[in-house]
């Protein structure tokens, strides 16, 4: 019976992504969103203006998406420690920016398709109110943008100073999000001013297609990004190949098998088979393999070459 700690040969599972700055910074960003929501819609009421309806809906979607966010953030810190995630929560904040991602397209298709039928059958525009609204809407996201700015560039696991140089796909997302809005308000003022002092109303819904391509563009990035990462994918081919190379250029170690694949967004798990005829302890091998940082999850085989087993290598 053995008297010994496993502790030693015991893998941490801890790969999420828990930024309390981040989460901080996001509810500050969804009160003030919620606040001028409830704003425009009233004043759209108040006024009979579609322009501020419409634009106060759209903030109301991007409400729900930092609502989304937040859940995210709490979701993967309550569960961290849970068990019945093979590889815990790091995922967490990945499905959130992906989920995050799919209401950008959802807000695009919304305003291409409200643009369209502006074109066809355009509608009275209130200048002043809608320019007023759109200037106070571009006012609160930049403010937004100045919170989210500082904490949506690098994402770290517990320990923020580690792992430099991988997104909080989560917070990112929040943040393309008050970008899409800024973007909305600046074309908009743009068109508005045209229209008011030159007679171009078309501009206006000219201006909403132009938007909704290029919050597509963004969030068809983010998608790429974040489903890749939920669906396992593995490094870059390269990094591969220099992991390959590494084991290989001792002894007459062999790769058999080799599935690496992401757990987290600063994260990788590994399972490696190797063959050799010079076997040797497993922090040899863990050793050579202490040049890729993001390998936080190692599994290692290691199988014994028996001469009549084994063709000559």
């Amino acid at each position: 019976m053995h008297t010994h700690s496993l502790a030693t040969w015991q893998h941490p599972h801890d790969f999420a992504m828990l930024k309390a700055q981040g989460e901080k910074r996001t509810w500050q960003v969804l009160i003030i969103t919620a606040i001028t929501m409830l704003f425009e819609i009233a004043a759209g009421i108040t006024y009979g203006s579609m322009a501020l309806l419409a634009d106060g809906w759209h903030m109301g979607t991007h409400v729900a998406a930092f609502m989304i966010t937040i859940f995210a953030y709490r979701f993967a810190r309550k569960h961290a420690d849970n068990k019945a995630f093979a590889f815990g929560t790091g995922k967490v904040s990945v499905l959130g920016g992906f989920a995050s991602a799919i209401a950008l397209i959802v807000v695009a298709l919304i305003m291409l398709i409200e643009s369209g039928q502006r074109l066809l059958a355009p509608q009275q525009i209130h200048f002043n109110e809608a320019i007023g609204v759109a200037v106070l809407g571009l006012l609160v996201n930049i403010l937004c943008a100045f919170l989210l700015q500082g904490n949506h560039d690098h994402g770290h696991g517990h320990d923020e100073s580690s792992q430099p140089h991988h997104h909080d796909h989560n917070l990112k997302a929040a943040y393309l999000h008050v970008l899409a809005d800024a973007l909305t308000s600046l074309l908009a003022i743009a068109a508005l001013i045209c229209g008011k002092y030159l007679g171009w109303n078309w501009l206006d819904p000219l201006m909403g297609i132009v938007g909704a391509v290029v919050i597509s563009h963004w969030a068809y990035g983010l998608l790429r990004e974040t489903g890749n990462i939920l669906l396992d994918g593995s490094m870059p081919p390269q990094e591969l190949a220099a992991i390959k190379e590494k084991i290989e250029a001792t002894l007459d170690n062999r790769i058999a098998d080799m599935h690496v694949w992401k757990v987290g967004p600063a994260h990788h798990a590994a399972i490696i088979s190797i063959v050799t005829h010079y076997p040797q302890k497993i922090d040899y091998y863990k050793k050579l393999l202490g040049a890729f940082p993001t390998l936080s999850h190692l599994t290692l085989e290691i199988h014994t070459c028996e001469e009549e087993s084994c063709l000559p290598l």
